[in-house]
């Protein structure tokens, strides 16, 4: 299936992806478009869109798109609910309420400017979401 965000990754746009094709979709692809342009390519091509003012799987009571998407595919890992608190504090500002979020914020900003097309910051991205699930793993 194809997945449709808006461009310019960070912090809930890398980690929706990682969720999508590690939990939900194997054989998931993804489109980043302009933000403007989000609804015509979802028309276009009949994607799902994520992480996009309105849609299911965003940004809903205080709560971010990861945390969107874990409710509607009733995802219920332990290690994977603890790094949806992590991802959605260090989205949604609330950097204090995660002992970890300010870690992730400062990763996602030092990939994008290391990585800054879309698809090439998610391949190296992906790694610190593995190790950071395999991190709550242990810890359950």
């Amino acid at each position: 299936m194809l997945w449709i965000t808006r461009a310019h990754v960070h912090v809930d746009r890398v980690a929706c992806p990682w969720l999508i094709s590690r939990f939900i979709d194997s054989q998931a692809e993804f489109l980043f478009v302009a933000k403007n342009m989000v609804k015509e390519a979802v028309e276009k091509t009949d994607g799902i869109p994520f992480d996009v003012e309105g849609c299911e799987l965003g940004h809903k009571d205080g709560h971010c798109s990861f945390i969107s998407i874990i409710m509607k595919y009733n995802l219920k890992d332990p290690a994977l609910l603890s790094l949806a608190e992590v991802v959605n504090a260090a989205d949604t500002d609330n950097l204090d309420s995660n002992p970890y979020a300010r870690g992730l914020e400062a990763i996602a900003q030092g990939f994008s400017t290391r990585f800054p097309e879309d698809m090439e910051n998610l391949a190296h991205q992906f790694d610190v979401y593995d190790a950071l699930y395999a991190f709550f793993k242990t810890r359950q």
